[in-house]
């Protein structure tokens, strides 16, 4: 008798353990590797060291982006010498096309004008401007909104409960600071928003114009599209450059 009560007491320890340990090895897992490897960057107290830690940390996820950017770009150049060699495209091909569009929110229906306006969106952004900004929006990775919600860019929403309410916001505004799920994510969705928004468009019509031209792809030249991402304009944009500049970014 007492055999089986201390059996099932161990079985009933061993499954607690189990549990705990199911749990806690779930949190970990959970986490994406940009958030366990982020740095405290309020806690770098050199200038120096805090601007090439926040560099370094930001340079690798930008330029998975921008890696992921150029892959799909490539795809859609394939798709767009089919069209013009052949004026129809296969089945892989616009099926490609459909997603591509779905991605980079265009509704064209017609190939040659989706392909128009799908070259005009998927494309890189240069490091420079992508870190200038974050660096600006962020207070090199030190904000509340950085710290609080990994939002590096300043990026709103507009649904109530959506994101951090901001000190200052006046009494009529409905907008909160958006919150994410990590540093990549925050990213992610600066992309999108740069590749995809119709306030955007001329950071778009800039590359899209060095490309043809066969020049390298500049923030210093793209940010000169960012003004409306800042009620400050072009003192936005001319901040930008200098940090650019300053921080010997391109």
């Amino acid at each position: 008798m007492l055999l089986k009560k201390l059996t099932a007491i161990v079985l009933i320890a061993y499954l607690f353990l189990l549990l705990v340990f199911t749990l806690v090895a779930s949190h970990y897992l959970s986490i994406p590797p940009s958030i366990a490897n982020l740095p405290d960057f309020s806690a770098i107290e050199d200038t120096k060291a805090r601007k090439s830690t926040f560099f370094s940390y930001f340079g690798a996820i930008i330029e998975a982006k921008n890696s992921q950017l150029s892959t799909k770009r490539e795809a859609l150049l394939l798709i767009q010498e089919q069209w013009q060699e052949h004026g129809q495209l296969n089945g892989k091909n616009r099926k490609r096309l459909r997603q591509l569009s779905a991605s980079f929110g265009v509704e064209a229906t017609d190939p040659a004008q989706a392909i128009k306006e799908l070259l005009l969106r998927v494309d890189i952004i240069p490091a420079s401007m992508v870190l200038a900004q974050a660096a600006n929006e962020s207070g090199w990775g030190r904000s509340r909104f950085a710290q609080q919600g990994y939002n590096y860019f300043g990026q709103w929403c507009f649904t109530k409960g959506c994101g951090i309410v901001p000190n200052k916001r006046a009494a009529h505004a409905g907008h909160e600071v958006r919150v994410f799920r990590s540093p990549a994510e925050s990213v992610a969705a600066y992309f999108k928003n740069i590749n995809t928004h119709r306030a955007y468009r001329e950071v778009r019509q800039i590359r899209e114009s060095l490309r043809t031209q066969q020049q390298p792809l500049r923030g210093s030249a793209l940010v000169a599209g960012l003004g409306q991402y800042s009620e400050r304009g072009k003192a936005y944009i001319e901040e930008l450059r200098a940090m650019i500049r300053a921080n010997k970014l391109e």
